[in-house]
């Protein structure tokens, strides 16, 4: 059996933890990214040794065009015979604010992790994707990418414009047997939602209850198995009946 390699950014905790825990679950050998968090890092990376899977660490940061592309040769170097075929673009940050006190910062830091990681990720990955014409994209949005939330004006545009970029590419790339989907969480228990009054929110959410890190994964490896190859250019909401 061929090794399929997958790489997920921002795969040390939460949502990308469970993302790169599942994919490795299914015989994918998972290159998790990470930023700084070292120690988180390594226990993802260890759950997955001691489950008999395989996985390797790769740090750089997904808004430093230069520090991907450094890392990425860095790895293809050590594989010469392989590529990259499944990509995962889970990193994002959130910084909330009303506009009207929302800094420069706020801004553009949300903008250059969600949107600018999109893209200069799936760029520098693409060609060999192309020229092996196989490949699956799978890019995690967010509810507040598809109805706007009151205080994340930043974290609303970086995700509706991952949304826009998800439909535009897979129709780019689908003559080459690539995929490109979006999945867009609503709230899903993980510290991205930890200051979130959950009592309240339960009540909102048809389901009644906030969604689990490892449902999000299991549709995320769906979209990246063989049986959804005829699936691409899509957001497929998973949000407890929130917002449908």
């Amino acid at each position: 059996m061929v090794q399929r390699y997958a790489l997920v950014t921002g795969g040390s905790r939460g949502l990308g933890r469970a993302i790169c825990l599942k994919l490795a679950s299914q015989g994918f050998y998972v290159i998790i990214n990470y930023k700084s968090n070292i120690e988180a890092a390594n226990q993802t990376l260890d759950t997955i040794i001691n489950n008999k899977g395989k996985a390797e660490l790769l740090q750089f940061d997904v808004s430093n065009k230069k520090e991907i592309e450094q890392a990425i040769d860095s790895w293809q170097e050590k594989h010469k015979e392989e590529y990259i075929s499944v990509l995962v673009n889970n990193a994002g940050i959130r910084q909330d604010n009303l506009m009207i006190f929302m800094q420069d910062t706020q801004w553009s830091d949300v903008i250059n992790t969600t949107l600018n990681g999109f893209f200069y990720t799936t760029r520098y990955l693409l060609k060999d994707m192309i020229s092996h014409r196989c490949g699956r994209i799978v890019n995690i949005a967010s509810l507040s990418g598809i109805k706007g939330l009151p205080g994340q004006t930043n974290y609303s545009a970086a995700k509706a414009a991952l949304i826009g970029a998800t439909k535009a590419l897979a129709q780019e790339v689908a003559v080459r047997k690539i995929t490109v989907n979006a999945v867009a969480p609503g709230f899903i228990e993980t510290d991205m939602t930890k200051d979130i009054d959950k009592d309240s929110m339960k009540k909102m959410i048809p389901i009644g209850r906030f969604g689990k890190p490892e449902e999000v994964a299991n549709l995320v490896n769906f979209l990246v198995s063989e049986e959804s190859a005829y699936i691409t250019g899509e957001v497929i909401s998973i949000n407890g009946g929130l917002y449908t």
